[in-house]
């Protein structure tokens, strides 16, 4: 079996004119992106909005992409600066929460997109993922962005480091304050250890 090409070299595939080569990125990165992006902005369809903005901007950026990172670190890194920049213009505007339910009595994390590794597999109990959606939003935003970049995404610390613009000691640090907010926080909320949310693969080591 062939080994699966990788994104940089689908990258020069599309700036050579390839376009199924971009559609190949598309279907690679989408849920994984999406599900970064509604859980750091905590609304559906401003996640939607920025993810396609984001498309847009690898799209527009293309012909000016050097193989300097991996393209998931300059994916990643747009997707984070859409989301800041739409906060800052948003900044009193009442958003959604991810636990609010809609006419068919189903929450918006229930339609997430179901790639990606979470902190949440395993768990098959409908009362457990609001508390934990609630718990990863009451986490200061520099915690939750490497919680996500780390448990939806699945970049290593030192890619981490580059998208958000900080050593990669400082992610770690960062990613130990989040997990230990996060077991008070769903302490509190009546969920322990013993209960079906999965511990999270990255322990710091």
């Amino acid at each position: 079996m062939a080994a699966e090409e990788s994104d940089e070299r689908l990258m020069l595939r599309f700036q050579a004119g390839d376009a199924g080569a971009f559609e190949s990125l598309m279907r690679r990165h989408r849920g994984p992106v999406f599900n970064f992006l509604v859980r750091l902005v905590g609304d559906r369809p401003r996640a939607e909005d920025l993810l396609q903005d984001a498309w847009l901007k690898v799209v527009d950026a293309a012909p000016r992409w050097e193989r300097r990172a991996r393209f998931t670190t300059w994916l990643y890194t747009i997707a984070r600066n859409l989301a800041f920049d739409e906060q800052r213009k948003s900044v009193h505007r009442k958003s959604e929460s991810l636990d609010a339910t809609g006419a068919d009595g189903r929450s918006l994390a229930d339609g997430l997109p179901g790639e990606g590794p979470g902190p949440d597999r395993g768990a098959e109990d409908a009362l457990l993922r609001p508390r934990l959606e609630a718990a990863l939003a009451a986490l200061p935003e520099e915690q939750r962005e490497v919680f996500l970049l780390r448990e939806y995404a699945g970049l290593p610390f030192q890619e981490i480091g580059r998208v958000t613009g900080v050593s990669e000691n400082t992610v770690k640090s960062r990613m130990r304050y989040a997990l230990e907010a996060l077991r008070r926080q769903l302490e509190a909320l009546g969920v322990g250890p013993d209960d079906a949310v999965a511990e999270p693969r990255s322990a710091i080591r």
